[in-house]
């Protein structure tokens, strides 16, 4: 593993890449410390949100929400097309803060930041087709229509693994629809949140479009819940843990705010005695080590059929063995540090209790940093062969922990790949036609991410991303997730200069 650069050489090209996006470190310096998983040492210290600041922030928000609302939406793709021009200028700035800050190699920090560009270009297209419906009334001279209204003040709670990504996919859409929006980003991540949060402002400065329309908030888990209790925020996205779902949800359901919920996964891949399996290793080893597995569609399940799962097993402990792991910095690697030193513990536990129910540990699972003076978390991806999906795989290890379990039908493997509380993503590796169509037919996966012949992770903006069960239910970026943002109205109008009643009901005044 190359040498891990000091703590001076990674803070100041955070300080450059933040003064290159207009944020200056002056107005936020304070005493929590920003901390970066590259070599566990300090980036930055910044100052937290107070909770008044987030009473000031829903103020604001929603006095501007008035005016952004009644703007013409094609107006509001303007500003999110040209906040996408400037996420393309300050590309390079923005993948160095996220690698900075959450650990990830190059290629995946930029691949974060192009995630953010296409869903503008998806927003601008979508400015132009928030369309309704005409249905016809059983009333002559009548005519029904549905038309589709901003909701209001939309609160964006996002988590350290894509800090931000998320709020794009969230923000941009948003505010196409004509609302308001306040990001609270993880603290783990809050550079990145400025950084991008601050080009957001230029274009809204550049553009002339009301000021408060896009905040941040920055804090620990009170400003969070702050934003979720306060009755002007109409809609709260969250993405996270399902224990921060479990709380968030009943919180929002008593007062009849809006929840879109983004929760864990455990994520599987049925591998077939038909797979290639040249596709089916490539596709399992970037699902299973990419992100060092902190993505909410990382692999974390492979089911083998029996006949091929020896060789299948093999070739992925031989793939394992040449990954190239260590700084996320330089061009080689591939597969960078875990967020913490939390993250690392839970991974050596979920390997301890996977051993002690059956399990047979093939590859990795040790930290790999030889200079323990680094408070710096380097893991070996590991594979744990089991005979059956046992108590531990019901849970899901935010880590590079890969299990893999046999079947001997596809009726069995599908019940494998439902029988986890989660339901986010899944797919499978067959050349048999009729196992592709029935994996994604109704008997099939129960997920809402349903692949063939490609891994869980890698969803592309213009489909609709989200999971069933214990992952929330709730749908971001492309296809009609645009309708969480936005409130349904059913308008009928009488133009026949009459006034019947609807199924004939007589009333005379």
């Amino acid at each position: 593993m190359s040498t891990l650069p000091n703590q001076s050489e990674l803070a100041t090209r955070a300080k450059e890449a933040l003064e290159k996006c207009g944020v200056s470190s002056s107005g936020r310096l304070g005493s929590h410390k920003v901390l970066s998983p590259i070599n566990g040492e300090e980036l930055a210290a910044l100052k937290w949100s107070e909770l008044d600041d987030v009473e000031r922030a829903v103020e604001r928000a929603n006095k501007d929400f008035l005016v952004w609302r009644s703007t013409p939406a094609p107006i509001r793709g303007a500003l999110v097309k040209h906040f996408g021009a400037l996420l393309q200028e300050h590309k390079e700035d923005i993948a160095t803060l996220i690698s900075l800050e959450v650990g990830k190699i190059k290629s995946e920090a930029l691949g974060e930041v192009q995630e953010m560009i296409d869903i503008c270009d998806f927003a601008i297209g979508l400015s132009r087709q928030l369309y309704g419906r005409t249905m016809p009334s059983e009333r002559p001279g009548h005519r029904m229509m549905e038309t589709w209204h901003p909701l209001g003040v939309v609160g964006v709670i996002s988590a350290f693994n894509f800090p931000t990504a998320v709020w794009s996919w969230n923000t941009a859409i948003a505010l196409v629809c004509g609302n308001s929006v306040i990001w609270k980003p993880s603290e783990l991540a809050p550079l990145s949140a400025l950084a991008s949060a601050s080009l957001l402002d230029r274009a809204i400065h550049d553009l002339g479009a009301p000021r408060y329309i896009s905040q941040v908030v920055m804090g620990s888990s009170e400003v969070g819940a702050a934003l979720v209790d306060h009755h002007g925020v109409a809609l709260i996205s969250a993405t996270g843990s399902t224990r921060m779902g479990r709380e968030i949800g009943p919180r929002l359901a008593q007062r009849f705010a809006r929840c879109l919920l983004e929760l864990g996964g455990n994520n599987a891949a049925v591998v077939s005695e038909s797979a290639n399996l040249d596709l089916a290793i490539r596709g399992i080893v970037f699902a299973a080590v990419g992100t060092a597995g902190q993505r909410c569609t990382s692999m974390r399940r492979v089911i083998a059929h029996v006949d091929i799962i020896d060789e299948l097993c093999t070739r992925l402990e031989e793939a394992y063995q040449r990954l190239p792991i260590g700084n996320p910095l330089d061009d080689n690697t591939l597969v960078g540090p875990l967020i913490n030193g939390a993250a690392f513990a839970l991974m050596q536990s979920a390997i301890e209790t996977a051993k002690s129910e059956g399990g047979r540990v093939l590859s990795g699972g040790t930290r790999r940093l030889e200079d323990q003076a680094h408070s710096a978390y380097y893991v070996e991806p590991a594979i744990v062969r089991l005979d059956r999906q046992t108590n531990i795989v019901l849970r899901e290890s935010f880590a590079p922990l890969l299990y893999v379990m046999p079947y001997e039908t596809l009726d069995e493997a599908i019940a494998l790949n439902n029988g986890v509380p989660q339901g986010l993503s899944s797919c499978i590796f067959t050349t048999d036609q009729s196992e592709a169509e029935r994996f994604v037919s109704e008997v099939g996966s129960d997920c809402g991410i349903v692949n063939v012949n490609i891994g869980t992770s890698g969803a592309e903006i213009g489909g609709a991303f989200g999971g069933e069960k214990e992952t929330g239910g709730g749908r971001e970026s492309g296809s009609d997730s645009w309708r969480a943002y936005m409130r349904r109205a059913t308008n009928t109008i009488n133009f026949s200069g009459a006034l019947p009643l609807a199924q004939g009901v007589e009333f005379t005044v």
